[in-house]
């Protein structure tokens, strides 16, 4: 079973026709919440990953960044905005890096 988006018609697999409902209907109403709460949870679950896929990969670019690495990173700023703008002294206190992975760090986030 389906809810057409444009009609809010109900379509039953086999059938094409609509089922006959009044968009009133507690009925209707429960299936409108259900595919409108699907549709958001999707969204953001797409949009999440696509985030985390972007960051992860950008910091992967950095010669010297194994996962590891980079999730100690991303655990002690919380952000890639948050590691761009920080100073050598804040990378450096970051478990597991050492003076030449910090280098390379500010490097790729201030060159001119």
């Amino acid at each position: 079973m389906f809810i057409g988006k444009k009609n809010e018609e109900i379509f039953i697999p086999g059938f094409t026709k609509s089922l006959d409902t009044d968009e009133n209907q507690k009925g209707v109403i429960l299936l409108r919440r259900i595919r409108d709460e699907a549709h958001r949870s999707a969204l953001s679950f797409h949009r999440d990953k696509r985030s985390k896929r972007m960051n992860r990969s950008q910091l992967s670019q950095i010669s010297g960044l194994g996962p590891s690495r980079i999730r100690e990173l991303l655990e002690h700023f919380k952000s890639i905005e948050a590691i761009r703008i920080a100073t050598k002294e804040d990378l450096s206190k970051v478990k597991g890096l050492g003076k030449n992975s910090v280098n390379e760090i500010y490097e790729y986030f201030h060159e001119l």
